[in-house]
Parts: structure tokens; sequence; C-alpha cells
């Protein structure tokens, strides 16, 4: 059997898209709650991502956001992490409201929900590396993600991890 580099790639890509959702699934979290979304686009699904992405970065006026665009254009798929902004009950005052409930009446993003974000972040960013996967980590294309409601359920903070495997990373030297 002969096997193509880019055949090769994809798979290893849906190998690496699966242990980078299983470590963000299996990072830790605030007393044990489980607030976390994930999916994965590639494709038209993607396509519609970065189309978003132009969208925002033109009525923003913020260039990143169309430059992010094009980079995940340069990825082979993307991994999507969101946060569910729902009360932990620990009433700890870290989000600058008085309560939980408090803080979920103005909207306030939950410390936890926060924290248990970056740590899912890290662990399936470590997973991309480990694999020899190049991975950026992008606000903007968590932003675009949860303007479409692309997760199961609402977030309030979302980030995006797309992926790559190329000569050169298309992550860095940007411009």
């Amino acid at each position: 059997m002969k096997l193509k580099p880019m055949d090769a790639h994809i798979k290893h890509i849906a190998n690496t898209v699966s242990a980078m959702m299983a470590a963000a699934r299996t990072a830790p979290k605030a007393n044990g709650y489980d607030k976390l979304e994930a999916l994965c686009l590639t494709g038209e699904e993607k396509n519609a991502l970065t189309e978003e992405m132009r969208r925002i970065g033109s009525v923003t006026c913020q260039d990143f956001i169309v430059r992010d665009a094009g980079n995940v254009d340069q990825s082979l798929a993307i991994v999507l992490l969101g946060a569910r902004n729902e009360a932990y009950g620990m009433d700890c005052g870290w989000c600058g409201a008085e309560s939980c409930a408090k803080a979920m009446e103005s909207g306030a993003l939950c410390f936890f929900a926060s924290h248990d974000l970056g740590l899912a972040v890290g662990s399936a960013v470590s997973i991309a590396a480990d694999m020899r996967v190049d991975s950026r980590v992008m606000y903007s294309a968590g932003l675009a993600a949860k303007e479409l409601g692309l997760f199961e359920h609402p977030v309030q903070a979302a980030i995006g991890i797309p992926i790559s495997i190329s000569e050169k990373s298309p992550y860095f030297d940007r411009g």
C-alpha cells in the first residue's frame, strides 16, 4: 500500500483532534464541575467560521481577526473550546460580584469558568505539541464560533485552536 503525505496528514489530524478534545475534557476542573463545550470543524463548517471571522474583523476594524481567518483557512481543522457561564455556587467573589446569583444576573463571567477554559486550552495545545502538529490559540476564532452559535449550549467565553501540518507553521511570521 502506498500512503501519500496528505492522506497521512489527514489521519494524523483526526487522531490529534480526538486526543486534544479528550485532554480538554479531562483537564482539572473547579469542584469537578464540567461546564466546557468542545467541537472540531473542518471543510465547509470551517469555511463558514472564517467567513464570520472576516465579517467581525471588517465590522470592528480589527485587522488581526481577518489575518487569523487566513491562518484558519490554511489549517486542516480547528478545535473550539467554550465555557458555559453557569454558577459554580461558591460565592467566592472573584468575578467582582458579591454572590453567584448576582454574577449571573449581571452577566459576569465566572472566574472558575475562565480558569477551567484556560486549563482545557493548555491541555489541548500540549497534545498538539506532543503530536508534532502546529497550533495557535485564537480568541478571534472563539469569538466567531460564539457569534455563530456553534456550541451545543451557549458559552460566554470561547477559544479556537487551529491545527496544521505543513513545511512551515502558518501561525508565525504572520505580519
